[in-house]
């Protein structure tokens, strides 16, 4: 090895205090935030067996829980909503009295510093569980109309961005989405709100738990169609690109750990803000190996962070949050 034994890399590992100093990527609360999953009644808590630690929860129970999670360094929540009825239109998301319209205003008014951010898509909303509205194709089988889709998503991000979301976030990986909610956000005098987007999203079975939570695996086919094939690596950059052309505020990768390549592509090719998203099978599989005495799960959830963030992550969502300010 050139350069041994005058240069002996060990030295700047033996003294732990030097370690740390030289650590590089460090995890931050600041930069964590932390899925929410919102439905209607009250006094509503019911366990989500896939993704143990999270619940459905009804809006005043999700005040309380908020609020719990920001006393331990939570700074930001994703909203996602499970609708009391489901329909082919997935009308529910619309709703002004909506679960997460009604947990929206609630928080930005008991707990005006927190930031919420609200997930914008159909899956959770339609009874067929696809991300948008479907149409016949050509050989007579349905499939999702990318198109006729963009003017129920704007819709449904402007409801969110009148009850005072601060960030929506369109997750339904339909060409044009970005455009058409800053579009109709700008011309509802909602200029101010800022847009996430789902922009690089694989279709992968990572999504499995959350599906459980919400109640929203496709009732027939897969989303392979609209949302990315996991062996492609070469479209993320142009779907960034794009997004940002669009008016994208802040874009994303997900899920995050099993395409580390993809964020460090990704970081590379812009200076937009970057977040990632730890999914929800990331961590169901970590959960379930230190259940099992397989590993230790502080250690492999603050390491599986640590490496998302390094790959290049200005934010992190993920579920282990409100765990995380304990262990940092």
């Amino acid at each position: 090895m050139a350069g041994f034994p005058t240069r002996r890399l060990r030295r700047l590992r033996q003294n732990p205090t030097l370690r740390r100093m030289l650590g590089g990527a460090r995890l931050s609360m600041q930069e964590m935030i932390c899925p929410l999953f919102v439905t209607f009644g009250q006094g509503v808590r019911r366990p989500i067996e896939s993704l143990p630690g999270h619940f459905q929860i009804s809006v005043d129970a999700a005040v309380e829980t908020a609020r719990d999670w920001a006393g331990k360094g939570v700074q930001a929540v994703l909203l996602f909503g499970i609708p009391q009825h489901k329909d082919a239109c997935g009308s529910g998301a619309c709703d002004p009295q909506g679960p997460v319209q009604q947990l929206v205003s609630r928080l930005k008014k008991d707990l005006p510093d927190l930031l919420v951010i609200t997930d914008v898509c159909l899956c959770d909303y339609t009874d067929h569980g696809h991300c948008g509205l479907l149409k016949t194709a050509r050989d007579g089988a349905l499939e999702v109309g990318n198109d006729r889709t963009l003017e129920v998503l704007a819709k449904i991000a402007v409801s969110h961005a009148q009850a005072g979301a601060d960030v929506v976030a369109p997750s339904a990986m339909m060409d044009g989405q970005v455009a058409a909610i800053r579009q109709s956000l700008d011309q509802s005098g909602l200029a101010d709100t800022a847009i996430m987007s789902y922009t690089v999203k694989f279709a992968s079975c990572f999504y499995q738990p959350f599906r459980d939570a919400a109640d929203c695996a496709p009732k027939f086919g897969d989303r392979t169609g609209y949302q990315m094939d996991f062996r492609t690596a070469g479209q993320a950059v142009a779907e960034a690109r794009q997004d940002i052309e669009e008016g994208a505020d802040m874009i994303m990768v997900k899920p995050a750990g099993p395409y580390l390549d993809i964020i460090a592509r990704v970081r590379q090719s812009t200076d937009a803000p970057l977040a990632a998203y730890q999914v929800s099978g990331e961590y169901s599989a970590i959960k379930a190996a230190a259940a099992a005495g397989w590993l230790n799960e502080r250690s492999a959830a603050v390491e599986s962070l640590t490496a998302i963030k390094r790959a290049g992550a200005d934010l992190i969502i993920t579920y282990f949050a409100p765990q995380l300010g304990a262990w940092i």
